[in-house]
């Protein structure tokens, strides 16, 4: 079965300027998921199981759990 390309675990698919949904470190147990826009990729392997490793705008760092689509982040 083939990953969704949306899930955040490939690197390739994630790049600086694209709106994510990443799980911070304390609040990995709640799920509780930030919203922002990726200024750097942090992961340097290709792929990770918990998801890539981001630093938002905002200063946020955490794990890629999904990347909106090109239209939600037109409208906002």
């Amino acid at each position: 079965m083939k990953d969704n390309p949306r899930n955040g675990k490939n690197r390739a698919d994630i790049s600086t300027g694209a709106r994510v949904q990443v799980v911070q470190k304390q609040d990995q147990l709640s799920g509780n998921l930030t919203e922002g826009i990726v200024k750097d990729v942090l992961t340097k392997s290709p792929n990770h199981p918990h998801g890539i490793k981001v630093r938002l705008t905002s200063g946020e760092v955490g794990r890629v759990k999904e990347i909106l689509p090109r239209d939600l982040e037109q409208r906002r």
